[in-house]
């Protein structure tokens, strides 16, 4: 290896000797985490880029436009307005069994009263579906209108030992009035208090939209939509023997045996700065193949292809989408990528392929720059040894200086300052949201579904369902298929190598329920695939 003392004398400064590195296995001396006067050397020449919260949403984004709302959104509000209803809930006592029985709720009438809550507000509401004599019991009966049920096990026991159900029996000759309130108070308070967090739930979450929740709707909005918005995760490339994260079989559950605290301390910034050597332990794991993409990622450049891609938003950080062909400048990679790599102590940086054998030996990367100041701090030679020299400033270094980090965001940095100047823009232009493969658990890529305007359409696309947002359909199977029937649908092709396999293949189905219709290979074969349109 040779010595680098200086930049300006590195005639090969653009280039990467892989040669100076530890095993990731060494154990290390543990160092106390306490400022590098090195960096703080390096940092008087400018700003550190490692700084921030991951998770936390930094700049406060405005999505509120400014007064010149188009008269097409103005009319798609107004169309969104609910119906009011004709009259209060009631609940009836049967004679028989002196038991109260409860009104049944559709999901229509699930969906009016939350679009009447939202758009009419809380009191308007209470008049409007609650009679003028009630008892505590319809605190009960709002919170299931709403779509919602008590967890207070307790309380659900109390009320059923005064009602019966109404699924299988007829009654006619229920008892509308002079009804007693059977609930002792402090189950009333329980009853006013979730009543309230179930409102509230409503006020601050999307509503779907009514007329917009079957596939022949989405094959439309795709044909005629020109600034679609794609969100991507992890279930975009699971095709391809990538692990997602936080499924059972995901990369979390693989590092269970490592007796971390929580699985997610590997990507942990100042995890790595104390001991890097926890992230190159399992970085193969993680570290993407090259030169394949997905299916979806083709679909993704089909969309591009055609004039309708206004940005892909990804929270994977294998840079698969460039090997799809996405330009740069429509691909926004929210947690960072493996496509570069920098130094933590002098910012030097460097393509990723260039420590991808390193991080397969299982060897920290270290800086060619930094490498020799490195060595002082951390000889290899035996520590016995009389020519041994001690160093005043060792016990203040951390075990990360010198190391090579992929350019990945970990847990405790901010995201890039792409993300936030780009969604603040994207989201008052974008006409279609498509959520491909992703769980949408992680802040601020999860809220982006939040700051959309009330009439633009939402679609996910996934293994599960993704229940804590409010999407307009949810196509529920394997991303490639599911792309494959939509790009059918519209008449389209997918440029990749898997395209005629893909195509050929014959899907059937059947309707389940409104609005829930279910797809399986035509020859009934084992690796069926299923796809729920859920509404």
């Amino acid at each position: 290896m040779p010595t680098m003392t200086s930049k300006q004398n590195d005639t090969k400064k653009h280039e990467y000797d892989a040669s100076p590195h530890l095993g990731a296995n060494v154990k290390k001396p543990k160092l106390r985490p306490v400022e590098n006067p090195i960096q703080n050397n390096l940092d008087k020449k400018g700003p550190s880029t490692m700084m921030g919260v991951h998770g936390v949403k930094d700049n406060a984004i405005n999505t509120k436009k400014s007064g010149n709302i188009s008269q097409n959104l103005a009319d798609d509000m107004e169309r969104l307005k609910p119906v009011a209803p004709s009259k209060p809930i009631f609940i009836g006592k049967n004679p028989l069994s002196n038991k109260l029985v409860f009104p049944a709720f559709s999901k229509e009438d699930t969906l009016n009263a939350r679009m009447y809550l939202k758009y009419m507000g809380s009191k308007r509401f209470l008049d409007a579906y609650l009679p003028n004599e009630l008892n505590s019991l319809y605190l009960y009966c709002l919170i299931k209108l709403l779509g919602f049920e008590c967890k207070d096990r307790e309380l659900i026991r109390n009320i059923y030992k005064y009602v019966e159900s109404n699924e299988s029996n007829s009654f006619d000759n229920l008892i509308y009035s002079d009804l007693s309130d059977p609930l002792h108070k402090k189950f009333t308070v329980r009853l006013i208090k979730d009543l309230q967090k179930a409102i509230n739930k409503v006020l601050c979450t999307r509503l779907k939209l009514p007329n917009f929740s079957t596939i022949d709707n989405f094959v439309d909005a795709l044909k005629s939509a020109k600034q679609i918005l794609v969100l991507t995760g992890a279930g975009v490339s699971t095709s391809l023997g990538i692990p997602d994260f936080r499924s059972s079989e995901g990369f979390y559950s693989k590092i269970k045996h490592l007796g971390l605290d929580d699985p997610q301390d590997v990507f942990n910034y100042d995890i790595f700065m104390q001991d890097p050597s926890v992230f190159y332990n399992i970085a193969n794991m993680v570290l993407p193949p090259e030169n394949i993409y997905s299916p979806l990622h083709s679909f993704i450049k089909m969309l591009y292809d055609k004039g309708k891609l206004l940005r892909n938003y990804t929270q994977n950080i294998d840079n698969l989408e460039s090997y799809a062909g996405i330009p740069a400048d429509k691909l926004i990679q929210c947690h960072g990528s493996f496509a570069t790599a920098s130094c933590v102590t002098c910012h030097w940086k460097l393509p990723g392929e260039k420590i991808f054998s390193n991080i397969r030996n299982l060897e920290l990367p270290l800086c060619p720059y930094c490498y020799e100041k490195r060595k002082q701090y951390f000889p290899a030679s035996d520590p016995n040894e009389e020519t041994q020299v001690e160093n005043p400033l060792k016990d203040r270094i951390l075990n990360s200086f010198g190391v090579l980090k992929p350019d990945i965001t970990f847990f405790g940095e901010a995201l890039p300052s792409k993300f936030h100047k780009s969604i603040r823009e994207d989201i008052l232009k974008c006409d279609l949201l498509i959520c491909i493969g992703t769980s949408l658990k992680v802040a601020p890529v999860s809220e982006i579904v939040n700051m959309l305007p009330a009439n633009v359409p939402q679609v996910l696309i996934n293994r599960d369902p993704v229940r804590h947002a409010e999407f307009d359909i949810s196509l529920l199977g394997y991303c490639d298929e599911i792309a494959t029937l939509v790009t059918q649908r519209c008449g389209w092709e997918i440029p990749h190598v898997k395209w005629k396999e893909l195509k050929n293949t014959r899907y059937s189905f059947r309707c389940k329920e409104r609005g829930c219709m279910k797809w399986c290979l035509s020859n009934k074969t084992l690796n069926a695939i299923n796809v729920y349109i859920l509404i």
